[in-house]
């Protein structure tokens, strides 16, 4: 059985070292706690060996991409073991393969109807805090007001430790001084009792936001929409990269998938003997 405390010496490590946001440590989390009565734990030449070919059993007719995240929360739990310098063996860690889902990124129309619905200015600056920045939800929650200069922001510690500097749009500059004018004393963009707004919080009003327009939308997918328009019109994919603070450009290759989607429909949309 695998014990509590190796799993959240884990997870505190992801949350505290690694600054993974609070749902995939969540997922992680979920996933451990799952498998931990089935994982078989012994010891051979010097090394620790973690089965968890049992659990791999219990979930195997769960649908491909489920088994993949809960297999995935193993393998880098297993990958800390390593980096903490403990020799282990593991069983059952096989990855499946997948097919890959695009990136669902909300049409700049639909952005711009749920910006005309707010209902006070502290709504449009959550909307295009994500949305003009890249950010995601964990490094908005802990924006500090410190990180904002003149003309740019400053992602601390974002996913991976990486720091990072992302041009602030003027409109996007002067709606954050007012926002803070109305709100002195504070340490972070959103904030509530000295402590910043959860995840879950900024969330929740983002969802009722755009469900006054009839869209059920993510922080994330204004991330995807970031990403997505600025290849769309040009940007260097390096620069891109960049901005969201990927590790791998491979990792931010997938908007290019989405740029080709998009010039592939206009082209049947347009081209005559598409049409016949």
């Amino acid at each position: 059985m695998l014990p509590n405390e190796e799993i959240y010496e884990f997870l505190n490590y992801l949350t505290n070292i690694r600054k993974y946001s609070e749902a995939t440590v969540s997922t992680y989390e979920k996933a451990l706690l799952e498998a931990a009565p089935l994982v078989e734990i012994s010891e051979e030449d010097a090394k620790k060996i973690y089965d968890i070919r049992g659990y791999r059993l219990k979930i195997s007719k769960l649908a491909k991409k489920t088994i993949a995240k809960k297999v995935s929360a193993f393998r880098s739990f297993f990958e800390y073991k390593k980096m903490m310098g403990i020799k282990i063996k593991a069983l059952g860690d096989e990855q499946i393969k997948t097919p890959k889902s695009l990136p669902k990124p909300i049409h700049k129309e639909i952005i711009q109807r749920a910006l005309d619905s707010c209902a006070s200015e502290d709504e449009k600056l959550l909307i295009l805090m994500l949305y003009s920045l890249g950010l995601r939800i964990s490094e908005l929650e802990h924006l500090r007001l410190e990180n904002i200069s003149s003309g740019w922001i400053k992602v601390v510690d974002g996913k991976g430790g990486k720091d990072r500097m992302i041009p602030l749009m003027p409109n996007v500059e002067e709606l954050l001084r007012k926002h803070l004018a109305t709100n002195k004393n504070r340490a972070f963009i959103f904030e509530e009792n000295a402590e910043p707004l959860s995840q879950n919080c900024l969330r929740y009003k983002l969802s009722k936001i755009f469900e006054r327009v009839g869209v059920k939308a993510t922080p994330h997918q204004l991330r995807h929409s970031f990403a997505t328009d600025l290849i769309n019109k040009g940007a260097r994919i390096v620069d891109v990269s960049e901005l969201l603070g990927h590790k791998e450009l491979s990792t931010t290759q997938i908007y290019t998938k989405l740029s080709m989607n998009k010039k592939l429909f206009s082209y049947l949309d347009s081209h005559p003997m598409c049409k016949e």
